[in-house]
């Protein structure tokens, strides 16, 4: 889930592997053109594959909403990773809401989906209506499962927020 590319004043290479970094002409996630590490807990190294691309990866990273400043000596980016201002972490439990709640969207689409599928195979008496009951509740307690799940990592995601 996108919630791991939130920082939380914790160096990861999940912050930052997912950036989109414009390489030969091809918006590529940053973990497959470079090799992302932390080797301390508020520092991310960036090593390029291709050194030609080292100021494609810094202007992305510092064209993403996540507030970092990468540094390069021409062979390696690195990023130190600043400490959460009282407002920022602020932002960032809003930021994990919204994108809490557009998975909940997006699962309740495909609940949507598939009774829709579940209606037209009981009408084309592909399946009785017994079967169709069944496959409804399953359904239901799967989509209610899902949501659980990402209610669940988004409340460990703004406990993780609110830890200074």
């Amino acid at each position: 889930m996108e919630l791991a590319t939130i920082r939380t004043g914790h160096a990861t290479p999940a912050l930052i592997e997912h950036i989109k970094v414009e390489y030969a002409g091809v918006p590529t996630p940053l973990n497959k053109i470079a090799g992302i590490s932390a080797p301390e807990v508020k520092l991310l190294v960036i090593q390029p594959w291709d050194r030609g691309c080292i100021h494609d990866i810094e202007k992305a990273i510092l064209k993403s909403d996540l507030g970092l400043n990468p540094t390069s000596d021409g062979n390696l980016i690195r990023i130190n990773i600043p400490p959460l201002t009282e407002e920022r972490r602020e932002e960032l439990v809003k930021v994990v809401r919204k994108r809490v709640e557009e998975r909940r969207i997006a699962i309740r689409n495909l609940r949507r989906e598939a009774m829709e599928e579940l209606k037209r195979l009981e009408k084309n008496k592909d399946i009785s209506q017994d079967e169709d009951k069944r496959a409804l509740d399953q359904l239901q307690k799967l989509t209610d499962s899902f949501i659980a799940q990402i209610d669940q990592i988004g409340r460990d995601k703004e406990t993780e927020l609110a830890e200074v």
